[in-house]
C-alpha cells in the first residue's frame, strides 16, 4: 500500500518524496531512479528537472496521473510496460504485457548472426518466436538487403512488433507470419532455402516458474517464457525441424537459459545434421546463445 499524498503537499518534490517511500516500502530494486523514471513520464518532464522545480505545484490531473503510474509499479507490474518502451541493440522499443520484455543478453543474438552469419543482399533470415521484434527490427536495420521472415504464435505480439517495425522505418524489409515455430516455412515451400533461423525460444522449467520474480511471473507473457517441463523442449523442436530448412553452412543461433548448455549439445549430436555446438557465454560468463551449423 502507498504512503496517502495529502491535497496541501501537492508540490513536485513532494511528490517525489512520496513515491521513493513508496517504492522503497514496496522492495523495488531501484527505488531512487524509478522514482525519476515514473514522474517525469507522469509530469511529462525530462528526469533532471524534477530535482530543480521541487517547489512547482501539480496540477490535480498530473498527480493522479503520476499516482497512477506509482501504485502500478508498487503491484510489482515491470517499469517497462508502464513506461511503454525497452532499449534493445540502442533502438527504443513499445512493449506491451502481450511481448516479452527484450533483455540485454538477447543482444548476442544480434551480434553472433551478423559475425558468423555470412549474409548477403540474397540470404534468408528468419526469426522465430519474434515476440517484440527487436531481433528482426534490429537486424533489418544492419543488413542490406537480406530477406527477413519474423514468426511468432501470437498475434497480438506481432502487432506490437509491426509497430516496432514502422517506429524504425523496416516494416516493409520484414515478412510477419503467425505460426509455430517453423511450420510456415514448410507451408511456403522453403525446404533448404533458409541461411540463418535465430531464436529466443521459451526456455525456463515449469519448476522454476513458482520461483520467479513477481515482475515476471505475474505480468510477463507465460507463452513466451516456459518452455515446458525440463525448459528445452522448445530448443529441441528447432533442432529437429531447422534441418530441413537451412541450406549446408547455414546457422541454427538460439538463446538458452543458464545451465542448459551441456544438455542441449547432446540434444545436437543426438538429431544429427550439425557441427559441434558452439557456446557464446554472456558479459557474466553464463552460457547464453548456442550455435549449430548445418552440414551439408
Amino acid at each position: 500500500m502507498t504512503t496517502p499524498l495529502t491535497a496541501e503537499s501537492k508540490t513536485i518534490g513532494a511528490l517525489v518524496a512520496w513515491a521513493r517511500r513508496s517504492l522503497d516500502q514496496a522492495r523495488t530494486e531501484n527505488a531512487a531512479q524509478e522514482t525519476l523514471w515514473l514522474l517525469a513520464h507522469g509530469l511529462g518532464l525530462e528526469s533532471h528537472y524534477l530535482a530543480s522545480k521541487a517547489e512547482q505545484p501539480v496540477s490535480p490531473e498530473a498527480w493522479v496521473r503520476a499516482r497512477s503510474l506509482v501504485s502500478r509499479r508498487v503491484a510489482r507490474e515491470p517499469l517497462q510496460y508502464i513506461l511503454g518502451t525497452q532499449e534493445f541493440c540502442g533502438l527504443e522499443f513499445h512493449v506491451s504485457p502481450a511481448v516479452l520484455i527484450p533483455r540485454p543478453e538477447s543482444e548476442l543474438l544480434v551480434q553472433e548472426v551478423v559475425r558468423g552469419g555470412g549474409l548477403n543482399k540474397d540470404a534468408v533470415l528468419v526469426d522465430v518466436g519474434t515476440g517484440s521484434g527487436c531481433v528482426a527490427i534490429t537486424l533489418a536495420t544492419i543488413l542490406n538487403g537480406t530477406r527477413i521472415l519474423a514468426m511468432d504464435r501470437s498475434p497480438e505480439a506481432l502487432a506490437v512488433a509491426k509497430n516496432n517495425a514502422e517506429r524504425h522505418a523496416v516494416g516493409d524489409r520484414i515478412d510477419w507470419i503467425e505460426g509455430d515455430l517453423l511450420s510456415p516455412l514448410r507451408e511456403r515451400g522453403m525446404v533448404g532455402a533458409v541461411d540463418v533461423i535465430v531464436s529466443n525460444p521459451p526456455y525456463i522449467a515449469e519448476a522454476d516458474w513458482a520461483g520467479l520474480q513477481p515482475e515476471v511471473r505475474l505480468f510477463e507473457p507465460r507463452l513466451a517464457l516456459i518452455g515446458g517441463h525440463k525448459g528445452t523442449e522448445f530448443h529441441e523442436r528447432l533442432f529437429r525441424d531447422s534441418r530441413a530448412f537451412l541450406v549446408p553452412g547455414g546457422l541454427l543461433v538460439m538463446e538458452i537459459g543458464q545451465g542448459q548448455a551441456a544438455a542441449l549439445r547432446q540434444t545436437a549430436e543426438q538429431v544429427g545434421g550439425y557441427a559441434a555446438l558452439q557456446v557464446v557465454e554472456d558479459t557474466a560468463g553464463i552460457e547464453r546463445v548456442v550455435i549449430a551449423q548445418r552440414l551439408g
